[in-house]
């Protein structure tokens, strides 16, 4: 079984292309994904064959549970179908909930871009009984997006006033046994946010490609940005354009194959 990593603004996924997926596929994501014992990744993605695209993508986070879908996710995995030669540079991945289309593209650098089409964003989880405390500063504004996955997006004047590694799992407990994706966004221009993540099953990580979109989207809906948006996260800078549907691109990096470390 080969397993190879990629990551996107620093947001890794170890990736496996089977026939099936394992039975112990969520132990396996625990175990593969743990940076102190294994390869260490945010979480695994299986590619599978697929009736009506390239490849079917299934994500398990670094916790072991299942996620529905994921901007950087699919971003790296249209990378490795185009790099393996089992896809051409237009790409159409299935997940459980839609069909993906992910185009491989060069920049005036002649770097390798990766956009990727999400779900038309929709109301997200109901927060309105929550009360968010996030230890001093005050939220500006709160949005519920959901692009194929939930996310709650809550605008603050300065993302890194926030112990958003003590906050993000207290703010998602409200929305569990499902959870939710909790990010800061502060608002830097009509063309510009600045954005932090605490991601569901994987706890603080580098950059969120789905949150990337839905907190665009929510800034969009509030009238702060425009429809083409760059959104810069600890691990870099990604675009997003807005539409009826979100495209999100992302630079992927290739970290090459690794074999799993023994416990």
């Amino acid at each position: 079984m080969h397993i190879s990593r990629y990551q996107g603004f620093g947001n890794d996924f170890l990736i496996i292309f089977s026939d099936e997926i394992p039975s112990d596929a969520s132990d396996m994501a625990e175990r593969l994904c743990n940076r102190k014992k294994s390869i260490g990744a945010d979480g695994l993605i299986f590619g599978t064959p697929s009736n009506t695209a390239d490849a079917f993508f299934t994500l398990y986070n670094s916790d072991g549970s299942q996620a529905e879908v994921s901007g950087n996710g699919l971003a790296c995995f249209g990378y490795a179908l185009y790099k393996n030669n089992r896809a051409k540079k237009s790409i159409k991945v299935e997940t459980k909930t839609a069909l993906h289309p992910i185009l491989i593209s060069e920049d005036s650098t002649n770097s390798l871009l990766v956009q990727v089409s999400l779900s038309p964003p929709d109301t997200g989880p109901d927060f309105q009984n929550l009360d968010i405390n996030l230890g001093g500063p005050e939220p500006l504004r709160v949005a519920s997006v959901d692009v194929g996955n939930p996310h709650l997006v809550i605008e603050v004047d300065e993302i890194e006033s926030v112990e958003l590694g003590t906050i993000g799992p207290k703010v998602e407990s409200h929305f569990m046994p499902i959870g939710c994706n909790i990010h800061l966004v502060s608002i830097v221009s009509q063309n510009e946010i600045q954005l932090r993540t605490w991601e569901r099953g994987a706890g603080l990580t580098e950059a969120c490609g789905s949150g990337a979109v839905a907190a665009a989207s929510a800034a969009n809906a509030w009238q702060a940005v425009s429809d083409e948006v760059k959104v810069v996260m600890p691990g870099g800078a990604a675009t997003v354009i807005l539409g009826d549907y979100p495209t999100y691109v992302c630079q992927v990096v290739d970290e090459g194959e690794f074999e799993a470390l023994d416990d």
